[in-house]
């Protein structure tokens, strides 16, 4: 980790002199991974994250893997790790091709090349070129079906709470098109509900990188109920469940965050708040929490 005077060299860019006075507290906080508590005077722009936000896994990983390799005749051991294995293979296709290989490579060619690694990486070595290719087929159809995803209940009564107070809507995700053009759509989150959706997949820039915020900005900007008044980041509240890319990305870029504790994770949760994090449990204690701001909406 830099020292604090490392962060303030690099990032202030004042005398070598004055590195060694004392960092603003704010300063301070952020270079320990820490962020300070700011509510918001007014929110005209909401994104979310999809997996862990708006929408929930069905199933487990290992389920719809093995599964799929067994119904196309794959004689594979429910002990085989195929979770350990697709992390693996995932942070390494991601090194390779980053942003779901943006616009060299299509999404489907980036999951094909995950999945193969996956089983590769778990010591299954027993498929045909035949068989690899039916087992991906059969996990991809499901990765962009309901047997995979579903919508969290207080989805749609958020986006709804939204629209009413004129605030415009979207998604902002490391993702690729899929959950814009087949997944999202399917579930009955529709154009109707968001306003714009920005994928990392389309812009080849992904969270934290403040510049996919800024996309996102350029994106609500059309939507705005007074696009004569000029939209700031702090105009803007990102919603996700990742400190590094959803929270700390919003932040740098000048915008409010919000993380969701979905799956009732407690010491991740504390963690989270012990770094500066606004942590609730769902999108209705959302609701609950910019009423209490006091903030102007829309």
């Amino acid at each position: 980790m830099l020292s604090t005077t490392s962060i303030f060299s690099k990032h202030i860019g004042r005398p070598l002199a004055l590195q060694q006075q004392p960092l603003p507290r704010s300063i301070q906080r952020r270079s320990m991974g820490m962020w300070p508590k700011v509510r918001p005077k007014r929110v005209r722009v909401i994104t979310c994250d999809v997996t862990g936000t708006l929408v929930s896994f069905r199933g487990t990983l290992e389920e719809h893997y093995l599964g799929s390799a067994r119904k196309c005749g794959v004689d594979i051991s429910p002990d085989v790790p195929i979770g350990k294995a697709f992390n693996k293979a995932y942070e390494e296709v991601c090194g390779l091709h980053p942003c779901f290989g943006g616009s060299n490579i299509s999404g489907k060619d980036w999951w094909k090349l995950c999945v193969s690694k996956s089983f590769e990486y778990a010591g299954v070595d027993s498929m045909s070129e035949e068989q690899k290719e039916r087992v991906f087929q059969r996990i991809f159809s499901a990765f962009g079906s309901l047997k995979a995803y579903e919508k969290f209940g207080d989805t749609l009564p958020f986006l709804h709470f939204a629209a009413r107070h004129n605030i415009v809507m979207g998604v902002l995700s490391n993702a690729d098109e899929r959950y814009r053009d087949s997944i999202l759509p399917m579930l009955g989150v529709t154009d109707d509900e968001l306003h714009f959706q920005c994928f990392s997949k389309d812009v080849s820039i992904e969270k934290p990188d403040p510049r996919f915020f800024a996309e996102a900005m350029k994106a609500a900007e059309p939507h705005l109920k007074d696009p004569s008044d000029p939209l700031k980041p702090s105009h803007c509240l990102h919603i996700g469940n990742d400190y590094a890319k959803d929270f700390s990305g919003a932040r740098r870029a000048g915008w409010h965050a919000i993380l969701l504790n979905r799956y009732g994770e407690q010491e991740k949760a504390a963690e989270w708040k012990r770094r500066g994090a606004t942590t609730l449990d769902d999108l209705m204690d959302v609701v609950l929490w910019l009423g209490q701001s006091g903030c102007k909406l829309g």
